[in-house]
């Protein structure tokens, strides 16, 4: 019999609301099940009454009576075995579009910090290889499982009327299978367990091999990461091999101990025939209904694997969808209407941010009003990038320190917030679509003319315009056809399109020209004349019209005010303009 405990229904809990959805599927599935095997129990009855017919001289009418009866019982029984398939296996589908949908949605909620516990390769290998595994427990594992357990109630009871003394010594052997099956299926899913464990190694190493081709080809790696994938193919097969070897062992026990079983009933039923205790056809009817058994108790050892793989994935599944975002709208004010423009004040107070124990920035005070402009630099690793990630709260503030248009951000829904966000970041990240799709990421109903408008901003209108599909051209995974400054300034035109309240960029003009890059800022000033706007950046040409500077040094603002005054002061930021002054007098000069 399949092997349910308390701990494999324990492991199976998460999926119980899914089951719940499609009860009435289940419920005529069952009954389905039920006709299956109750009609399945009559074709040795009716070949017992046909083989004790024509030892007493049945006629032909008779005959052909008991033939017609088998034929019937055949196609009754194709009927409803496929009326419980559709429905059953049509379910288990219907779940797994349900699960796999639950599980996207709930991987978009999730911030940064999950994708750093979890590698890409190892979502998607619970998003495939665990998800099929459910698929075919929900499925074919509970399908026979029922027919299983079905058959042998209706079996026993024509068995145990036949000759209860038969049954008993045939079904003797059965304890063993049993105990053969509860051992094995803990066995079975912990090597699954380590299984899928390889798979998500070997996708993640895949993954990262496929993102980053260029890098390894650049450092002449291939062979190196060759060896690496192989390592961990070796090891994944290793450990199927191990399952193989127990499922091998599996079968042909079961198999064994079923063979023992026909023994004692050929032995212990052909005395009872002799002895004239049961008649030819009794003894037909019975030898049919254990040949007949054969196939679900082996059935058993396969359902046994299913089983057992199929927790082991619950297990990994539900792991994800128990992981709770820490960053989310348990603070938001519900009063906030879902289509709030804000006007884009931004105030920073004594806010102090760590990952974990390191702290990045310290006592941060500043404001910035509404529509005007803000530039950040400093260092490398001086929190830039930290503080403003903070604003979309892709990280999370400390409460009370940071504030937008006078309220905590925590008290903003997400969705407002960062509907009201414009972001490029540094690394550029461009979808395997075409340049319309990818510019209108953020605003899907956006019109033709404000499309352009946004790329004539962004100083990329041209260019595009002189593709051979123009803007319909695919990009590429990752935006690879593209240019790295085209990539930028790409981002950058999808950011303004969504007219945002705040724009941040970061870093978002270093892979342009100074004069490509003076011709963005312009647009930039016009485009976003009302828009509060925070600038990122290692060139001083890109901050200097800024109304405020902010020079940041090991997570503090050290410098602030505008570009003559900075200059004045004889700091950092003199320094680096010095700097660039002369770079550019030396650049001129080659």
């Amino acid at each position: 019999m399949p092997p349910y405990n308390r701990a494999m229904l324990r492991d199976l809990r998460p999926l119980f609301a899914y089951m719940r959805r499609y009860r009435w599927g289940y419920l005529w599935g069952t009954l389905s099940c039920i006709c299956t095997n109750a009609v399945a129990v009559q074709f040795p009855r009716v070949l017992e009454k046909a083989i004790d017919g024509l030892k007493q001289g049945a006629s032909l009418h008779l005959i052909l009576l008991f033939a017609g009866l088998l034929v019937g019982i055949s196609i009754v029984k194709g009927v409803f075995l496929y009326a419980q398939r559709w429905i059953l296996i049509g379910i288990s589908r219907e779940i797994e579009f349900d699960i796999r949908n639950d599980l996207f949605t709930h991987l978009e909620k999730q911030d940064s910090g999950f994708y750093q516990k979890y590698r890409t390769g190892d979502i998607m290998a619970r998003m495939t290889n665990d998800l099929n595994a459910v698929r075919n427990l929900l499925g074919p594992a509970l399908m026979y499982s029922a027919n299983t357990v079905f058959f042998t109630v209706f079996a026993l009871y024509f068995l145990l009327h036949l000759s209860p003394y038969l049954t008993l010594v045939a079904l003797a052997p059965m304890p063993l299978a049993s105990i053969l099956v509860q051992y094995l299926g803990h066995r079975i899913h912990d090597r699954f367990e380590r299984i899928q464990a390889s798979f998500s190694e070997i996708s993640s190493q895949a993954q990262e091999n496929y993102s980053g081709a260029r890098l390894v080809r650049a450092f002449a790696r291939e062979e190196s990461q060759i060896n690496i994938f192989e390592k961990l193919n070796r090891l994944y097969i290793a450990r199927s091999l191990r399952l193989v070897q127990l499922m091998g062992m599996l079968w042909p026990t079961l198999e064994f101990i079923l063979g023992i079983s026909m023994v004692i009933t050929l032995l212990a039923g052909g005395h009872l025939v002799v002895s004239h205790r049961i008649t030819v056809g009794q003894f037909v009817e019975f030898n049919t209904f254990m040949i007949m058994l054969i196939w679900p108790i082996i059935a058993v050892g396969w359902v046994v694997n299913l089983f057992q793989r199929g927790t082991a994935s619950v297990i990994r599944i539900d792991e994800l969808l128990q992981a709770k975002p820490s960053i989310d709208d348990s603070a938001a004010d519900v009063a906030i209407p879902a289509d709030q423009i804000l006007a884009g004040e931004i105030e920073f107070r004594n806010l102090d941010f760590s990952y974990g124990e390191t702290p990045v920035l310290r006592d941060i005070s500043l404001r910035v009003p509404a529509g005007s402009s803000l530039a950040i630099v400093g260092p490398t690793g001086s929190g830039k990038s930290t503080l403003v990630s903070l604003l979309s709260r892709m990280h999370e503030a400390a409460p009370g320190s940071l504030l937008v248009d006078g309220r905590p951000v925590r008290e903003y829904p997400l969705a407002v917030l960062r509907r009201n966000i414009g972001m490029v970041p540094q690394e550029t990240f461009l979808f395997s679509e075409t340049i319309r799709e990818n510019l209108r990421f953020g605003v899907p109903d956006a019109s033709e003319e404000e499309l352009l408008e946004a790329a004539e901003a962004a100083h990329i209108r041209q260019e595009f315009a002189e593709f051979p599909e123009g803007l319909e051209t695919m990009v590429g995974e990752r935006g690879v056809t593209l240019s790295g400054g085209q990539k930028q300034r790409a981002a950058i035109a999808r950011a303004l399109l969504r007219r945002p309240a705040i724009l941040i960029l970061d870093d978002a003009l270093a892979s342009v020209d100074t004069y490509t890059e003076e011709r963005i800022l312009g647009g930039l000033r016009s485009y976003t004349a009302t828009a509060t706007t925070i600038l990122i950046s290692h060139r001083v040409s890109t901050v200097r019209d800024a109304d405020q500077i902010a020079v940041l040094d090991r997570g503090r603002i050290v410098e602030l005010g505008k570009h003559e005054d900075l200059l004045a002061r004889d700091g950092y930021y003199a320094s680096l303009y010095q700097k660039q002054q002369l770079e550019e007098e030396l650049t001129v000069a080659d």
